[in-house]
């Protein structure tokens, strides 16, 4: 059997039924909670106005700051100032002392966050990006270890333990009682949530067919990440205190234990590992639940599957340096990694940022949520028209121009500059989709775990300091904009050399990667020459 017939072979399951229905379903189900973990943050840690408690200084009070004491406002003790209880002040020299009692906190819109809770403000107010960043670099850790975990232990597996992990620690994360403590617990739900996400992303791509594969992708667990995301604003808006709303967004997590009996392993992943049996009950269970009859024998041997007939050995083992010991399984590594890197960092610095845009911070949320499911749904609707790599440099173009624009918007027209920033947003993030699904797509099966968490690594490398670029706006509003406009152009120059997927079948071995797009299309037969020369120089040994 040829490599590249798996999809030949389990064809005559049909495209769409009942199995693939309720595969479709339940796996983009979820990644729900993904869309609202790490992005409740908005809420949880928003900086309502402040001033310091009733000043020990002649009982005097002190000023209210509506700015979050960038400048020194409301974190220094001030004199009454014309006989008024209360004042303002632009600097710490009019200020008697440091706010030694304390702050009081606006109640107008929260009942707490943890910046009330444990006092994140003047001083303290760097912990307050850097709690997303330690949740970030938790997604980060799981990135690194989830990929080989899901291509050693199976798809399976991993998503369920990884969502457990999520829920269990979200959980727990309630009951802090320290900011410290929520850090250490927020950084072991962000290795939860990323393996999840992932482990369900390629699990689906792998059950599904290859014209499925798109749909799922798109309108599947983006569309329904989106959802979850804004379902955030709605919960916010109804509950006002910290410690509830992280409990009412943590309980969802339970809900899905009962998948485990509904949700398959790969079958590709089990062809792979030699499970053949295993692999061909699944199948069969598919046909039967689609009403087809499937053929006497579906799969002969996985080494038929695999390799073109030439058998690998059950004990060889793929590892992460497989994902850089050829030249174009190197190229398509290191080019992934960069532009996820990038990528990543205008998406969650532009949704971290809407709580600083003009306008009530839960209608921005609401809208940078609804702005993501117009960009996946036009990205599903291009995506049937379009090459995959078109849609993603363009859209990446065109938004790193835009946020550039921003800076010539004059203040007065502030709502321009929150359109276009929502602009951006939308090919930011219709680009990231087509990206899931190209990344798949170039990764070939024995090493597509551990492929898609290197790049998730590298994008949650970019989301660790996404928080601090809405926190520059404190000192230059437009500054954010600037850097993020001019990284999201490069990383759509960078994506024209990504090889082109779309009708392609999956690769499953390291000889079947695609090259890069270095040539022009009059020099391309030369570079196809070079390339299979190469290759034939770092033919891979029978065992890694």
């Amino acid at each position: 059997m040829s490599p590249l017939d798996y999809d030949e072979v389990t064809s005559f399951l049909g495209e769409w039924g009942p199995f693939q229905l309720s595969i479709f379903i339940l796996l983009s189900l979820s990644t729900v909670p993904n869309g609202y973990s790490g992005m409740a943050m908005v809420f949880l840690a928003d900086t309502p106005s402040y001033r310091c408690r009733t000043s020990r200084l002649n009982g005097s009070s002190a000023s209210l700051d509506q700015t979050g004491g960038e400048s020194g406002r409301g974190c220094y003790q001030l004199p009454p100032l014309n006989g008024s209880s209360t004042g303002s002040s632009t600097g710490s020299s009019n200020g008697t002392g440091l706010c030694v009692d304390g702050w009081e906190y606006s109640s107008e819109r929260y009942e707490s966050t943890i910046v009330t809770e444990w006092d994140l403000v003047c001083g303290n107010a760097w912990k307050v990006p850097f709690s997303l960043s330690i949740f970030f670099l938790g997604v980060l850790s799981g990135s690194f270890v989830s990929g080989e975990l899901s291509d050693r232990f199976g798809r399976k597996v991993v998503l369920f333990a990884t969502m457990a992990i999520q829920t269990l620690s979200s959980l727990i994360q309630v009951t802090s009682v320290s900011w410290e403590m929520f850090c250490v617990f927020f950084f072991i739900t962000g290795i939860g949530q990323i393996s999840n996400y992932m482990a369900a992303f390629v699990l689906g791509c792998e059950l599904l067919g290859k014209n499925l594969r798109v749909v799922y992708s798109v309108l599947g667990t983006c569309v329904f990440y989106a959802l979850g995301y804004a379902l955030l604003p709605l919960c916010a808006y109804l509950v006002r205190s910290w410690r509830l709303l992280l409990t009412i967004l943590s309980l969802p997590g339970l809900l899905y234990i009962p998948l485990w009996w509904f949700i398959p392993e790969s079958p590709r992943w089990l062809l792979a590992k030699g499970r053949v049996q295993e692999a061909e009950d699944i199948i069969r269970a598919a046909a039967k639940k689609n009403g087809i009859t499937p053929p006497e024998v579906i799969f002969k041997t996985s080494s038929d599957f695999l390799i073109s007939g030439k058998s690998e050995p059950k004990s060889s083992k793929y590892t992460y340096m497989d994902l850089i010991r050829t030249p174009k399984m190197r190229h398509i590594t290191l080019l992934n990694g960069i532009v996820w890197f990038i990528i990543t960092i205008t998406y969650f610095g532009l949704s971290l940022s809407t709580p600083n845009m003009n306008g009530d911070p839960y209608l921005n949320c609401l809208l940078s949520a609804l702005m993501e499911i117009a960009a996946y749904v036009l990205a599903w609707l291009l995506l049937k028209l379009l090459p995959r790599r078109a849609l993603i440099t363009c859209p990446l173009l065109t938004a790193g121009l835009v946020l550039l624009l921003i800076h010539v918007v004059p203040p007065e027209y502030s709502g321009v500059s929150v359109a276009l920033a929502m602009g951006a947003k939308l090919g930011v993030t219709a680009a990231f989709s087509v990206l899931y699904i190209s990344a798949v797509e170039q990764f070939p099966t024995v090493v597509r775990g551990m492929g898609m968490g290197v790049c998730s690594m590298c994008s949650k490398t970019g989301s660790t300091l996404a928080p601090f670029f809405p926190y520059f706006g404190h000192y230059d509003q437009i500054l954010p904009y600037l850097l993020m406009g001019a990284l999201t152009v490069l990383a759509g120059l960078l994506s024209i050399l990504m090889p082109e997927t779309r009708g392609a079948p999956l690769p499953e071995d390291l000889s079947q990667v695609q090259t890069l797009n270095w040539c022009c299309d009059c020099c391309r037969p030369a570079c196809s020459r070079k390339s299979r020369e190469t290759e034939k120089t770092h033919k891979l040994p029978p065992s890694v």
